[in-house]
């Protein structure tokens, strides 16, 4: 995971994990990328023991540094927030030989790598506003004549960062298209703009391919056209309609057969315009509100991997 130092514990997915594996009596230990390494084909790590509470100050307590195989280890979750950059994609390689000699990886390391979280909405079309990955602006400017309004994003951010919403009479356009494909070198996603945005960005969390059957809606701010959390918007727990459930239908098996167990659908309206899998949140926020137990349901559906 992240530094657990500079997370924020009331609100952090990764910490009802842990709290919750712990509740179970697993043993828990803490590693950071930077404690992964291969060794003549076999991962290692070097692993802390940890204590954790749910306190606002004190939320931690490491202990001494062990070396370990990993593929002894019973489970490993890969918790590290994007950018999804070369240092993710070598982590995964490392993960990946800890599945190979016993250890289940949540989310499997493979398909970590093919399940880019923009573009993994392409095998979905049925469900996706029109959307297009390109790294031409020509491209961009037809797809905004066709949409007249539309969203442009990085295809390897998180956060809501760069994420930019374009009409025909802007006069960045052109600055935009530069910025995003680094003049026409990286890919971007756009997406025509839905303003059922001001209802909020949904997040639907699905457990082995099922959907929990509340999702966190996330409201934009006054003045704001992005619903991330780290982007100044809040959240409210919703039951799901029948069209998040119709969503999740088609996207499960898909995410089931890849070893995706635990991951996030964002719906805008009746729209599905990301996959997360990488490290999907908003668990504590939904089971405070609704009372289901969605961090317990992550560990029950990994202890079933692993009878």
């Amino acid at each position: 995971m992240d530094p657990i130092g500079s997370i924020k514990p009331y609100k952090d997915t990764t910490l009802a994990l842990m709290l919750a594996a712990q509740a179970r009596g697993w043993t828990l230990l803490y590693l950071e990328l930077n404690d992964l390494w291969l060794r003549d084909g076999a991962a290692y790590g070097c692993a802390r023991p940890v204590k954790v509470s749910d306190n606002a100050t004190r939320w931690f307590e490491l202990g001494a540094a062990q070396v370990l195989p990993l593929g002894d280890l019973d489970a490993i979750l890969m918790r590290k927030d994007p950018p999804f950059d070369l240092d993710y994609i070598a982590a995964t390689y490392i993960l990946e030989r800890a599945e190979d000699a016993g250890a289940l990886v949540v989310n499997k390391p493979r398909s970590l790598r093919d399940a880019n979280e923009k573009a993994f909405i392409a095998w979905f079309p049925h469900c996706t506003p029109p959307t297009l990955i390109t790294r031409d602006p020509a491209q961009l400017r037809t797809f905004l004549q066709e949409q007249q309004d539309m969203v442009v994003k990085p295809i390897d951010g998180m956060g809501g960062a760069s994420v930019f919403r374009v009409t025909m009479q802007d006069p960045n356009a052109t600055v935009i298209y530069e910025t995003l494909t680094h003049k026409s070198t990286r890919y971007c996603m756009a997406q025509r703009h839905l303003p059922e945005i001001q209802h909020g960005d949904k997040r639907i969390l699905m457990i082995d391919g099922e959907p929990v059957p509340y999702c966190l809606a996330r409201i934009p701010a006054p003045g704001e056209m992005r619903g991330n959390l780290a982007a100044g918007g809040h959240g409210e727990t919703r039951a799901l309609t029948e069209r998040d459930h119709w969503i999740a239908a088609q996207v499960g098996p898909k995410l089931r057969d890849m070893g995706l167990l635990f991951a996030g659908l964002d719906v805008i309206g009746d729209w599905l315009t990301e996959i997360n899998v990488t490290s999907p949140t908003c668990a504590r926020e939904i089971a405070r509100d609704s009372g289901v137990d969605v961090a317990g349901q992550v560990l029950a559906a990994i202890e079933a991997k692993c009878d």
